[in-house]
């Protein structure tokens, strides 16, 4: 089965999302972006008409921490239908479900943006609570970004809404062609190992005990993994565990040898040199990179 990541992208890079994303921007001068269900970064960061005070806020790690949490409080409780989130600044996310059959594994979000008119008694409350965490800003550019805010009225946010409602139904159609068209392609016994694989990827797995559970040698599940999947078995294994690993360590409270074990490696060092394997970079400095 494909990964949830994986379809996103597809759909991503797909016509009529880039249309829609375009056509989006243009006509609500918000900004638009579509995400799997785990959270590496800012759903929005970078993306056009995001709010500039948004952006500010991105460039230190405790704002950018509570930042994310919000994103991580839209994904838990927005599994049904489209849930909105404000942040600790009185600014509002929104993220739509997009499904494969019953499954969320992804949203379409946007946001960022003011259901009142912003006050100076609200900034002064913000600018209270960064002080507080520590965080160094320009206070000047803040406030000018913050009173820039967009402002929508309850009722026209609520029908933007419902127009992401609607073509979120329609990327769910479409992800679903794609999981059907990939599950025509991929042989039945590679589903289920990556099936397994997925299930189990906490514990201890072997090559040996994958292939006494799909009842095949391991030779011919070795090849016919590399040839379907193009990694070896090891590589995918390692794969899977560390994109575990990246999610659980976007909560900062997590201690990196606390998501090594979590997602099934015996040791901190074999974790480390897995991860900077995969991934280019220690988890130490990926997690700070999240907040950078």
């Amino acid at each position: 089965m494909l990964k949830s990541k994986e379809i996103i992208r597809q759909l991503s890079d797909s016509t009529i999302y880039r249309d829609y994303e375009q056509a989006f921007n243009e006509a609500t001068h918000l900004p638009l972006s579509i995400r799997p269900h785990e959270i590496w970064q800012h759903a929005l960061g970078g993306k056009k008409n995001q709010n500039p005070f948004c952006a500010l806020l991105a460039k230190s790690s405790k704002s950018c921490s509570a930042c994310l949490q919000v994103q991580q409080k839209i994904a838990e409780e927005g599994m049904d239908q489209a849930h909105t989130v404000m942040c600790f600044a009185g600014l509002n996310d929104t993220a739509i479900p997009i499904r494969v059959g019953l499954e969320v594994i992804g949203f379409l979000q946007t946001g960022q943006i003011a259901l009142q008119q912003p006050s100076r008694t609200q900034f002064n409350k913000i600018t209270r609570q960064l002080v507080e965490w520590g965080v160094t800003v320009d206070l000047n550019r803040l406030e000018d970004a913050y009173f820039h805010s967009t402002v929508l009225g309850r009722e026209q946010y609520e029908g933007m809404v419902r127009l992401l409602e609607i073509f979120a139904q329609h990327l769910s159609v479409f992800a679903n062609q794609i999981m059907i068209h990939q599950r025509n392609a991929e042989p039945p016994m590679i589903s289920r190992a990556k099936t397994y694989i997925a299930t189990h990827q906490t514990s201890p797995i072997s090559l040996e005990q994958v292939s006494r559970v799909l009842n095949v040698s391991t030779f011919y599940f070795c090849k016919m993994f590399k040839k379907t999947t193009g990694l070896t078995f090891t590589d995918y294994l390692s794969r899977t565990r560390i994109e575990k690993a990246k999610n659980l360590l976007i909560n900062p409270n997590v201690r990196v040898s606390e998501a090594a074990y979590e997602c099934g490696f015996a040791s901190l060092t074999h974790f480390n040199r897995t991860f900077k394997r995969v991934t280019g970079t220690s988890p130490t400095v990926y997690r700070q990179g999240l907040t950078s």
